[in-house]
């Protein structure tokens, strides 16, 4: 009976997915109805059920008293049920207010109809997809077609600026998706040839998210449009419609480099020298008085403006305490082809705890203190350090950016070398993976490390720190606010109680996105500039709610991050809340090991510290 069965199974979903469920929303202030049919719009049958439902819901309600009504206006469902004195009220307002016939022409008057309305079958969108050679916009379209448009998700959006910009929540980039694909399919299906502005808007919607995916934890659908907006850019890219930007373009190409002098190079001309050029132009532009940094932002939305984006990427300066090299350089271990091993050769030995260090680009190529203190607090504590030869990115900057060639690359070419490393270590037990950068940890998370080192686990450098006991002791005069980055590093314990623990006092989280969100300040710095604005209110309600006053003086209160990019991000609001940023682990070096930590790190090591084992 397999066939019967497999007969009955094919009717029964069919049936499924032909019911009808029927939302109707009544307010009871005013009487009006509102009714929302889900359908399949290549249903027939369906479509036709549909619509005699809607009569008997209209029916019902004008008899007990109702009237055919709604706040957001008439649609062109309700049109056909209003009586033909509502219509001429309607038309005698319009003509008082609007003579011209401007907004909406033809609504709602006499000879409307829905002659002209299309509704595109969006279940004929794989077919067209496969005629369209795009086969991610039946992706897409799956991804974003559960949405209840009920704006959960725009508390927690980092774009969505209710003082600069409210198009941008996640409910309105899903509307503006799905339009967007229906465009794309009524111009195929009506064989009107796809319209270039549509790519265009589709890179607008793309643009406007920092991939945070805070929007997935309240959607009731679990829609999430970080992974919508990765995958719209993988689109883009793959159509060769991605627009193109020189900030992303250089940004990742330092990021993409192996090679030590290139990297060097690029390190002096685009950190040093660039940075230095950018602070200069900061600083003449304030003297002078041209920017009003207090004006809200202005709107990000179409084409990018070039005047628009140097002056809002002038508008905070970039940080100036950049370390002149990285630490590999420092420690010469710039090698790739030789695995590091970091041990203090008077207390430990190959039996003593061992971890895997991955710095990542921003602890290592930008801001170098921190994978610094990383090292310099775990050879404190007698931990085997082991760092990965060359310089090295983990590939999310890559896929994020839409580039899922690039990035799939990079993380198959690490996963190889790191099973390297493994069994040329192989008498090590590394049982714990150390990383101190959050989107290293999101994209480390699918490198399969357990297979790499059997039985490890991956850690925050901080989260080790905590296991380790490691704290601030007596009584400190300084005040702290934790910024807990977008893609948090701390996934196995509550970061702000990680801050507190170990800075031996209670911590103040300041929520909201820094504006950094990786290579988004450089890329767009007008829609960067919108998310400060709210940032900034968010770190002066922070200082205020330590303090008891807006204006600080210097050490009085400190901020902390987790995140190199949120530290650049950071450091930027210094001028208007005199807050100085730090890495929490720097901060722990600082005090354990003394303001001069490097220089006697770097001595330490340097005398029979480091183990190079050719790989």
């Amino acid at each position: 009976f397999e066939q019967v069965r497999k007969k009955f199974d094919a009717l029964h979903a069919k049936l499924r997915t032909s019911r009808l469920f029927v939302a109707t929303h009544m307010h009871a202030g005013d009487g009006n109805v509102h009714t929302n049919i889900p359908v399949n719009s290549n249903d027939y049958a369906m479509m036709q059920t549909a619509d005699e439902v809607v009569d008997r819901i209209m029916q019902l309600a004008t008899s007990l008293g109702g009237v055919i009504s709604g706040e957001h206006g008439i649609g062109i469902t309700k049109l056909q049920y209003l009586d033909n004195s509502a219509l001429q009220a309607f038309k005698e307002y319009k003509q008082k207010i609007d003579p011209q016939d401007v907004f909406n022409p033809g609504k709602l008057m006499e000879n409307a109809n829905l002659d002209g309305a299309y509704t595109p079958s969006l279940r004929l969108l794989e077919q067209e997809a496969l005629i369209l050679e795009a086969n991610e916009l039946d992706a897409l379209n799956a991804s974003v077609k559960d949405c209840l448009r009920c704006g959960k998700c725009k508390p927690v959006c980092n774009t969505h600026i209710p003082r600069a910009n409210l198009l941008y929540s996640p409910r309105n980039k899903i509307l503006a998706t799905g339009l967007i694909l229906e465009a794309f399919l009524y111009e195929e299906q009506t064989r009107r040839g796809i319209s270039i502005r549509h790519f265009d808007e589709m890179n607008d919607v793309a643009d406007h998210c920092t991939v945070c995916h805070k929007c997935l934890s309240p959607c009731p659908v679990n829609i999430d449009f970080g992974e919508v907006s990765v995958n719209m850019r993988a689109l883009l890219k793959n159509q060769g419609k991605k627009r193109l930007n020189i900030g992303t373009s250089v940004s990742l190409m330092f990021l993409n480099v192996t090679t030590t002098f290139v990297i060097k190079l690029m390190r002096k001309l685009m950190i040093q020298w660039g940075y230095r050029a950018q602070r200069w132009a900061y600083k003449l532009i304030r003297a002078s008085r041209l920017m009003n940094n207090k004006r809200l932002p202005k709107s990000s939305t179409g084409k990018i403006n070039i005047t628009s984006q140097l002056v809002n990427f002038i508008k905070k300066p970039m940080p100036v305490d950049l370390p002149n090299k990285t630490f590999r350089a420092v420690l010469a271990l710039e090698d790739n082809k030789h695995v590091a091993v970091l041990r203090n050769p008077e207390t430990t030995s190959t039996e003593s705890e061992a971890v895997f260090y991955f710095p990542g680009c921003g602890s290592e190529r930008l801001f170098s203190q921190i994978g610094a203190a990383t090292l310099a607090v775990l050879y404190d504590l007698n931990v085997q350090t082991v760092l990965p030869p060359g310089y090295l990115c983990c590939g999310y900057p890559q896929s994020a950016s839409g580039d899922e060639k690039k990035g799939k690359q990079i993380s198959v070419d690490n996963q190889v070398l790191f099973h390297r490393v493994a069994n040329t270590l192989n008498y090590l037990d590394i049982k714990t993976v150390i990383v101190s950068c959050g989107t290293c940890m999101d994209q480390l998370m699918q490198y399969q490390f357990e297979k790499i080192f059997p039985g490890c686990r991956l850690l925050d450098i901080h989260e080790f720190l905590l296991e380790k006991g490691l704290k601030l002791e007596g009584s400190q005069e300084t005040e702290y606010l934790y910024h807990d980055p977008c893609h948090t590093p701390m996934k196995t314990y509550n970061p702000i109680k990680v801050a507190s623990s170990l800075m031996g006092k209670q911590v103040t989280l300041t929520d909201r996105c820094c504006g950094e969100a990786g290579t988004l300040a450089i890329a767009r710095p007008d829609i960067s500039t919108q998310i400060r604005s709210r940032k900034e209110l968010d770190l002066h309600q922070g200082i205020h709610s330590l303090v008891g006053k807006e204006k600080i003086k210097h050490g009085e209160v400190k901020l902390l991050t987790s995140c190199p990019a949120c530290q650049q991000g950071l450091s930027r609001y210094e001028d208007e809340t005199g807050l100085t940023t730090d890495y929490i682990v720097v901060e722990l070096a600082k005090y354990h090991l003394g303001n001069k930590w490097q220089t006697e790190f770097l001595n330490k090591v340097r005398q029979g510290g480091i183990e190079r084992i050719l790989l």
